[in-house]
């Protein structure tokens, strides 16, 4: 059987977590061919100790290359990296979900294309229950979010709001309360969540959010409540930080592998 051509946009901590794997065989039906960044020098110097050779190449040469593409770059560059891989027909495999809404014709155009979009979040508890949901009426989706205030530091959006997180507070602080379409736009670095949450449920402008920065949690802690005409739902995440990037939350390049293990595997668990 061939195996599953898959490549990588971006090459930050994620996509090097994913192409060690890749490497050390935790996928066998899975072969990693190419790999583009930003900066391609950079992504070859820290691709070189892999045994296997990805190929090194520009963005417009990746989609020749694999049958899926996983975006693990930044939400500006998300609707690029998006266009690219959808209009050759590829499948989309992406992480940074608040570069969405800057896509907003991303469905029809991969329709029109022939390409496929999967949205990987492990950050986030129980999208298979909400996804459920969405076949039925929903009636309303909240999510609470608890961020380190270190992880919004340079954040254009609070600082013009005179929040400043240099010097941690003493208490936790809410920065923030509005619709997931306007968390995403406020803080597109942090918020994937909010929009993965969105595009499970009722869309951007019902699900509602509120973030507090909180000095006392070892990694963002996320809560879900969902209420619908076929469920209940209060869920929690208590996310662990990343070693190698600690805004990133641990969980984050698992999900990916898992997202490409249902892709190959005999058997996939969820809806």
């Amino acid at each position: 059987m061939a195996r599953l051509r898959v490549g990588l946009a971006g090459f930050g901590s994620v996509g090097q977590f994913l192409a060690r794997r890749l490497d050390e065989g935790a996928l066998p039906q899975v072969e990693l061919t190419a790999i583009t960044a930003r900066d391609l020098e950079k992504a070859a110097a820290n691709a070189a100790g892999l045994a296997i050779k990805p190929r090194i190449v520009p963005l417009a040469e990746l989609p020749a290359l694999a049958d899926v593409v996983v975006e693990c770059a930044t939400a500006d560059s998300f609707p690029e990296v998006a266009r690219t891989v959808l209009e050759a027909g590829r499948t989309l495999v992406a992480l940074s979900a608040g570069g969405v809404p800057a896509f907003p014709d991303m469905v029809d155009f991969a329709e029109r294309h022939g390409g496929r979009i999967r949205i990987a979040s492990g950050a986030l508890p129980g999208l298979d229950s909400i996804r459920s949901a969405a076949e039925g009426t929903i009636r309303e989706v909240r999510l609470f979010s608890r961020i380190k205030p270190g992880s919004f530091i340079g954040e254009e959006y609070l600082e013009s709001r005179g929040f400043d997180f240099r010097q941690p507070p003493a208490a936790a602080v809410k920065v923030f309360e509005g619709s997931a379409g306007e968390a995403a736009a406020a803080f597109p670095r942090h918020f994937n969540v909010a929009i993965s949450l969105s595009l499970a449920g009722i869309g951007f402008d019902r699900t509602r959010v509120e973030i507090w920065a909180d000095p006392d949690i070892p990694g963002a802690i996320h809560t879900v409540e969902v209420e619908a005409d076929e469920i209940v739902l209060s869920l929690t995440s208590r996310n662990r930080p990343s070693a190698t990037n600690p805004k990133t939350s641990r969980i984050i390049a698992p999900s990916v592998l898992a997202a490409l293990r249902s892709m190959v595997a005999p058997l996939h668990v969820g809806s």
